[in-house]
């Protein structure tokens, strides 16, 4: 998994198992000792920018609130944003980044959490469109 996809899914992973694995990776003497918060938890705004689904065009949907972070495990930074303005789990999902590109055991750890994210991601949105499939209206050719 890239780092692009793995901060992407730590952006929507369980805020609650975020916080869990960031807690237990602190637990660790090794990990706790080298840890640095280069830019602490700030909320702000960004532009949401989507891509209109027929043309393929972009366009600027407006401004969404959201928080960032960065944070260094020996040296190595991680960094994430995370809509919203939860700045425990927003730490979190940056010390977790920082795990996974120091250490390959955490990696792992971190890679198992962003897979499950994105099973949940994928099972949410199949469940969507099986609700939205009632709605598509069919339409007959007539000869």
């Amino acid at each position: 998994m890239d780092r692009n996809r793995r901060s992407e899914l730590l952006a929507r992973a369980n805020s609650s198992e975020l916080t869990a694995m960031a807690e237990a990776f602190l637990s660790r003497r090794s990990i706790a000792e080298e840890i640095q918060v280069v830019n602490p938890p700030e909320v702000g705004m960004v532009m949401m920018q989507v891509r209109e689904p027929v043309c393929k065009e972009r366009f600027h949907l407006g401004e969404v609130v959201v928080t960032r972070a960065e944070v260094a495990v020996a040296g190595v930074r991680g960094w994430a944003m995370r809509s919203g303005t939860d700045r425990e789990t927003t730490l979190a999902a940056a010390l977790l980044d920082a795990c996974a590109e120091h250490d390959v055991e955490l990696a792992a750890e971190v890679q198992a959490l962003c897979e499950r994210t994105a099973d949940r991601i994928a099972a949410d949105e199949r469940r969507e469109w099986e609700e939205l499939r009632a709605t598509a209206v069919s339409f007959e050719e007539l000869d």
